[in-house]
């Protein structure tokens, strides 16, 4: 072997037997800001969606508060998955082609920019400025989708053996963090400006129930978003290429031993002599040994991948992209579960201000005690029982609950009350919104955070990142089925009790349905996907079996 590949394999031994130190925090925290600030944006548009209605699609003739059109709704609540998607594809690709370093701050300037933009969508007029919201968040998106391949995939190669599921769950635990605090930042608005502004319920005065100054809200939420991804801006363009892309693709072993060793405060015995002579046979062996590799090495639609890794690439897909469908549409009963325990009540018995304010107080709640839990559960027992059972289980319990609640959905919830409507009476309202809890806390002590991890483990550093980014674009593509086409589909299959400017669906209860069969779904193709727990990445993607191959070779 040559000093050059000595080398090497000493800075990939020295990464995964490395002790837990202040720049693996340090890392996740980095990182772990992009991911907050992606559920930050992508999440709290969902606090000020009615906002939006009341303000630009009010209409007298109709009697009740404006609301944004299914068209329009589909459009604002749907164009930054889409750019997500394709970010995801994009950046992943980048990430193998050129490096994680290169483009990791691109995503997050990408969010900056967009999420201050987003924030300043102007018009003459209200199409005007829902076409300039889209466009700023399909933008967003796509620097959001950036983040998932590159933020994975840096983190699984900078951290140890021991320790790599819990930092990287960790860096996607931010998540929860940020949907509490758009939540929290949206409650803090409304309240704000619902003191300075107070105004009347609809059912009072149709007209003062919803202030100008609201306008405000929605774009301060949005644009809030940015300044967490500023303040780690600096730090994340400062962090070097990890070592395994740097010693397994760019194959620069010396380079990865010099950034490794300001990071982990080591010092590699390189093993090179500086004689000329013994210089020139060093280039010329790693000349040999990177010719011998090229050889062994196959790319993304080799045979050779199908038969390593295509079963694994189609588990990490599917599993991602069937609790997607599930994870994203759980907001599809999220109203009667809010009035049924009373946190909402009808849009015509709030302001505009109120509305929000009690919207955005629902889903702090639920992210409070299900959504945030899960999250860390998962940190702190992924590398003790490891990922494949905490998925099992996962997809397990969500068909549970998702069962019980298809089958028991209007006991549970109770009925319309006679003397208002608008309200639920009988049912069982603390189970109801138990089991709504529990089906968000076991999609994150479960594949929510499994389906990001494990794909930034499996494949080569060569491919990685691609296979990550494809992974997660299936899972988006399922978050698209499941926030817009069971939107659609929950709809009442009785004309005139669906929802206004929407045609009649299948019912919720067949909705709940269809979701618990694809939770079920996901729990067979977690068998096509290892347990990754206590081995090494090269062991993992076979790159091991690889420079095996390459020595005897050359042999």
């Amino acid at each position: 072997m040559s000093g050059q590949s000595a080398v090497g394999m000493e800075v990939l031994r020295t990464l995964e037997k490395a002790k837990t130190q202040g720049y693996h925090f340090k890392s996740i925290v980095i990182a772990g800001m992009g991911f907050f600030t992606d559920a930050y944006d992508l999440f709290s548009i969902s606090t000020v969606t009615r906002l939006l209605g009341r303000l630009y699609y009010y209409d007298p003739a109709l009697g009740k508060p404006g609301t944004l059109p299914p068209n329009v709704a589909a459009a604002v609540n749907g164009v930054a998955l889409v750019g997500t998607l394709i970010g995801q594809l994009f950046f992943g690709w980048a990430g193998d082609k050129f490096g994680r370093k290169k483009v990791y701050g691109i995503t997050l300037l990408l969010m900056i920019l967009t999420s201050i933009a987003s924030g300043l969508s102007l018009g003459s007029n209200v199409t005007s400025v829902m076409t300039t919201l889209c466009f700023f968040r399909f933008w967003l998106g796509f620097g959001i989708g950036g983040d998932y391949p590159l933020s994975a995939t840096i983190m699984s190669e900078y951290s140890n053996t021991k320790t790599r599921g819990a930092f990287v769950g960790a860096v996607f635990a931010m998540q929860g963090f940020g949907i509490l605090s758009g939540a929290t930042v949206a409650i803090i608005l409304s309240a704000a400006f619902n003191t300075a502004y107070h105004r009347p319920a609809y059912e009072v005065d149709q007209i003062r129930s919803t202030p100008p100054q609201a306008d405000y809200v929605w774009r301060l939420l949005f644009m809030f978003g940015a300044l967490p991804a500023a303040l780690t801006y600096y730090y994340r363009i400062r962090m070097p290429e990890t070592a395994r892309y740097t010693a397994l693709v760019e194959k620069n072993n010396e380079q990865a031993a010099r950034d490794m060793e300001k990071v982990l405060h080591v010092q590699f015995q390189t093993k090179l002599d500086d004689s000329s002579v013994a210089i020139g046979e060093q280039k010329h062996q790693a000349a040999k040994d990177c010719e011998a590799k090229k050889k062994v090495q196959y790319g993304l639609f080799s045979h050779e991948f199908v038969r390593r890794h295509g079963y694994q690439l189609l588990g990490t897909t599917v599993c991602w992209f069937t609790l997607d469908v599930a994870f994203y549409s759980q907001n599809l009963f999220q109203k009667d579960i809010f009035t049924a325990v009373g946190w909402i009540p009808a849009a015509k018995k709030m302001s505009a201000l109120e509305e929000v304010f009690k919207i955005s107080r629902g889903q702090a709640l639920i992210a409070l005690v299900s959504t945030v839990p899960g999250y860390w559960v998962t940190v702190a027992l992924i590398d003790r029982i490891g990922r494949w059972w905490i998925q099992l289980n996962g997809f397990f319990m969500m068909t549970f609950f998702m069962l019980i609640l298809t089958f028991d959905y209007y006991n549970l919830r109770g009925s319309p009350c006679p003397a208002d409507p608008s309200k639920y009476c009988g049912g069982n309202h603390l189970a109801f919104i138990s089991m709504y809890a529990l089906t968000f806390f076991f999609a994150n002590f479960g594949p929510n955070s499994t389906t990001f991890i494990v794909p930034a483990e499996l494949f080569p550093a060569r491919l990685r990142s691609t296979c990550h980014g494809i992974s997660a674009a299936s899972g988006k593509a399922g978050a698209i089925v499941g926030a817009f086409g069971f939107l659609y589909a929950s709809q009442s299959q009785y004309a005139g009790k669906q929802d206004h400017g929407y045609p009649t669906g299948i019912g919720i209860k067949k909705s709940l349905l269809l979701l618990a069969i694809c939770n079920a779904v996901g729990f067979f193709f977690t068998f096509f996907v290892p347990e990754t727990k206590g081995k090494s990445l090269e062991d993992l993607s076979g790159e091991n079996e690889e420079d095996n191959s390459s020595l005897a070779r050359k042999q």
